[in-house]
């Protein structure tokens, strides 16, 4: 799978950096933080593409009042929505600023007519946020779209992911992945449970990856041996900007430390290959193998006395040990001879 030309699941894990509300409504900030995350290391950037409208109403009754031991308590939903959102008319000049800096921009759109939108601007791929996980009429029409679809998993049961991936599936739209995401911000470590990056995989035949809210650089690196292919992490220019969730992003210099951790684990997982590298090549010396380390004449019997598996790795694989025990030599040989086939009497 590719995603606006960045092959995914070759080793180099896509790492993405969420603006998400980190702009502090100043489009200058918000475009100061895009080259700033090309400078970190990132791949690409994603936005959110919503308003409070499209999202909830503006009311004050209990069900719209946050009151679920969250960083925003006490506000509602609008309020919350209205402080976070990416102004829409940014987006084209957002997105032209991330194709300067060479980063990839995609975002997640929250309903139908944010799709509709965000197909002027030729977006590589669509992200559905964990809470939409559920909206599987948004789902499909995103995945009518023909491009890669990538869910946050944070709040699906076993059941809703295997709809969202059939929804996506029905209407043709094969290019899945899902990323295992924790929906409390910030998330503590036992609640990433990495273990569910390769589970996912497998049960549903699509590629996986992660969206943290974790603290630092830990899990993001974690997550590559449990088959990440995609990494995402809210951004921050500065945390002093403030905003909904600043608590949980990471700044320049911390968001440039998780991508080398990341790619440092790249290195260290590697892949599936039993080919030697010149560097193994070059430490075969010091196997072991065949040498006559005692002074034979001709048509002596190679004994183990005689003829023994020994360090350097110049001679002939141990293996060949027994069958040549018993046979004769086939000329005067010298102790600290390599055992080679013609030492051996035909």
């Amino acid at each position: 799978m590719k995603i606006a030309g960045f092959e995914l699941g070759k080793g180099k894990t896509m790492i993405v950096a969420e603006l998400s509300a980190n702009h502090g409504h100043d489009l200058e900030i918000a475009k100061r933080t895009i080259r700033a995350a090309k400078q970190a290391g990132a791949d690409a950037i994603k936005l959110q593409t919503y308003t409070p409208d499209t999202l909830t109403i503006d009311c004050r009754k209990d069900d719209f009042v946050l009151n679920h031991g969250t960083l925003w308590d006490g506000r509602t939903l609008y309020e919350l929505y209205g402080e976070a959102y990416t102004p829409w008319g940014w987006h084209e000049e957002l997105c032209r600023t991330a194709r300067e800096e060479g980063l990839i921009c995609f975002s997640s759109p929250f309903d139908k007519t944010a799709v509709d939108f965000l197909e002027q601007f030729r977006v590589p791929a669509y992200k559905i946020a964990s809470f939409e996980i559920t909206d599987i009429p948004l789902i499909e029409y995103a995945a009518r779209k023909g491009k890669p679809m990538i869910m946050s998993t944070g709040i699906a049961t076993r059941q809703e992911l295997e709809d969202a991936v059939n929804a996506c599936r029905r209407v043709g739209n094969n290019d899945i992945i899902l990323l295992k995401t924790s929906s409390q911000y910030p998330a503590a470590y036992e609640d990433a449970n990495l273990a569910m990056i390769r589970d996912m995989a497998e049960r549903f035949g699509v590629m996986t990856g992660l969206s943290d809210h974790t603290e630092g650089w830990l899990v993001p690196a974690l997550s590559v041996p449990a088959g990440a292919v995609m990494i995402e992490k809210h951004f921050i220019l500065d945390k002093s900007i403030g905003g909904p969730d600043a608590a949980f992003s990471l700044d320049k210099d911390q968001f440039a430390e998780m991508v080398r951790k990341v790619r440092e684990a790249e290195k260290i997982y590697g892949k599936v290959d039993y080919s030697l590298t010149e560097k193994a090549k070059n430490s075969r010396v010091f196997a072991r193998s065949l040498y006559v380390v005692k002074d034979m004449k001709k048509g002596e019997v190679f004994t183990e006395e005689n003829l023994r598996s020994i360090r350097p790795g110049y001679g002939m694989p141990p293996k060949f040990l027994p069958e040549i025990l018993g046979k004769r030599a086939a000329r005067d040989i010298r102790k600290g001879t390599r055992m080679e086939w013609d030492l051996v009497e035909k």
